[in-house]
């Protein structure tokens, strides 16, 4: 048996022009190759090689400068990329406004599922994930400049039902990420932070006839990892690169908090320190009236941006009991981080690899999703996916907006500009934005609300000056915050005229109080938890 050991230079050799390289990552640096990534960079800027890449990533990787997909954000070394997130790479996303590179997208779990079915050998992907979104062929087939040309799916019907069938394609060479490698090629995640889809990705490549290239932070003797360690053969293995310097994130070297390793006191303590206050804004009220919605045993998903605040809000409160806490990436429970480590969860129960969350997702499991908003219309369609003609991808939107029971869209009314006073219990504005979020139509529809009312959907749209529900027709008003002004903040704010409820309310003033979010004080109860966690795991 060959020895697969090699540097990350050697590796980036073993990928050929034209290749389709599957790519993995979380933002951040979750789970991201980024030793082989930048090997790929400075073979191409030395020697024009490989050229003409097809890369596909199911989630966003990268840290908005150099890093992740920035690796790849050349002209010439990518022909074609289909990504779920783009916004950690700008210069990627001015390569596909320029249609210097053919830029498509899909839902993030549908990327995933792809690769497992490809790996598997199937006709593809067939689901309803997608329908009347973006993704949909009567929509723009995930095409995102004047580059595009290809169907990434067709519209199929089964038993009388409209399905999308995502086509598969051959996969040249797989990037895994993992933790450790026997001296045999076996692959361990056990100090990852994720799973995401490293089994599918190397699995489609494997059965395509490719290569997978594994980068790891350490190289372990033959016979120290149990079966039940192994997530990746070595039957499936070509290449390992081994990174001394690999770390949890960009910025945090090692974590077991994050890798889900510890247990009892040492958890407690982890959870203790994590439960420091969020000052008081507009995005803080928006969670508390948020939270309002959360029901006892519901499995949840929490998107990032202004959802984010409503998973701290949880854990500040000492009420992640209450709740089965979901991401998309495959994590169960625990603190989730936000911002650039959207992704991460401190002292998570559970990790499954991502396809197994979204087969969950897409089953009917999840009950309740909060999830952001880059704009809204008239219809209830939300667009997250393309913005100022910037390709921003879903991500994992699409297949949780589309398949939560009720979803919640939390988002600031307007943007750029907008300047609030609150803390009063009282919401004013004191200038208005320059961007308008409630539009007549969207620019690219990543949720569809006449979808969603066939489907017996609930949706709400939660803004710190108004919330909006979905009914028949479109978009109604039904509540909005104390000390806004119902025709100037809000009604001369939008692009459409609402309906308005018969009982329109005013929120409660709890949710604007600075100190006081209606449940107690946050620090007391957060103390409470902390210091009951800690006595039971004594």
């Amino acid at each position: 048996m060959h020895d697969k050991f090699m540097s990350a230079d050697a590796a980036a050799a073993l990928i050929p022009d034209g290749a389709t390289v599957a790519l993995m990552g979380g933002g951040g640096g979750l789970m991201e190759a980024t030793c082989v990534f930048q090997a790929i960079e400075r073979r191409f800027l030395a020697t024009g090689a490989p050229r003409g890449l097809t890369a596909v990533h199911a989630l966003g990787i990268g840290d908005k400068a150099s890093r992740g997909m920035n690796c790849f954000a050349h002209e010439g070394l990518v022909r074609k990329v289909i990504g779920g997130h783009w916004v950690w790479s700008p210069r990627m996303q001015q390569l596909a406004r320029d249609n210097r590179i053919e830029a498509y997208i899909l839902p993030g779990g549908v990327s995933s599922q792809l690769f497992r079915a490809i790996g598997a050998g199937q006709p593809g992907l067939i689901t309803h994930v997608g329908l009347g979104t973006v993704c949909d062929p009567r929509h723009g087939g995930g095409r995102m400049n004047e580059a595009a040309r290809d169907e990434l799916a067709e519209l199929i019907r089964l038993d009388g039902r409209e399905y999308l069938r995502y086509k598969p394609y051959r996969v040249d060479v797989a990037i895994v990420r993992a933790s450790a490698a026997d001296e045999d090629g076996h692959i361990s995640f056990e100090h990852e932070a994720a799973n995401l889809d490293a089994q599918a990705i190397a699995l489609a490549a494997r059965n395509s006839g490719g290569r997978v290239i594994v980068q790891v932070r350490e190289r372990l003797p033959r016979g120290a990892l149990k079966a039940r360690e192994v997530r990746i053969p070595a039957a499936w293995v070509d290449a390992i690169v081994v990174d001394a310097n690999q770390r949890t994130s960009y910025d945090i070297p090692f974590d077991a908090s994050l890798s889900g390793e510890l247990t009892g006191a040492a958890r407690a303590a982890a959870v203790a320190e994590a439960l420091a206050d969020e000052p008081f804004s507009e995005r803080l009220a928006v969670a508390r009236r948020a939270a309002c919605e959360l029901v006892d045993g519901a499995v949840v998903n929490y998107g990032v941006g202004v959802p984010d605040a409503v998973a701290k809000l949880v854990v500040r409160r000492g009420e992640l009991d209450r709740i089965h806490q979901t991401i998309e990436h495959g994590t169960y429970g625990g603190s989730l981080l936000d911002g650039v480590l959207f992704g991460y969860a401190r002292n998570a129960s559970a990790m499954l690899d991502a396809p197994t969350q979204f087969d969950f997702y897409g089953g009917g499991g999840l009950a309740l999703a909060f999830l952001g908003f880059g704009e809204f219309d008239a219809l209830g369609n939300v667009n997250v996916s393309k913005l100022g003609g910037l390709a921003v991808g879903p991500g994992g939107f699409i297949d949780i907006a589309q398949n939560a029971r009720k979803v919640v869209f939390c988002g600031t009314f307007a943007a750029k500009g907008v300047q609030l006073e609150t803390g009063d219990g009282q919401m004013r504005v004191t200038r208005q934005g320059q961007v308008r979020k409630l539009v007549r139509a969207v620019e690219q529809i990543t949720f569809s609300g006449p979808q969603a009312l066939q489907r017996g959907q609930s949706a709400l749209y939660l803004t710190e000056r108004a919330s909006f529900r979905l009914v028949d027709g479109g978009v109604e008003l039904f509540e909005i915050a104390p000390g806004i002004d119902l025709q100037r903040d809000v009604l001369d704010q939008m692009d459409f005229s609402p309906r308005i409820a018969s009982d329109l309310r005013v929120m409660p003033a709890s949710h604007f109080l600075r100190e006081d979010d209606g449940h107690g004080s946050l620090t007391s109860r957060a103390a409470a938890s902390a210091s009951a966690a800690a006595s039971a795991s004594a």
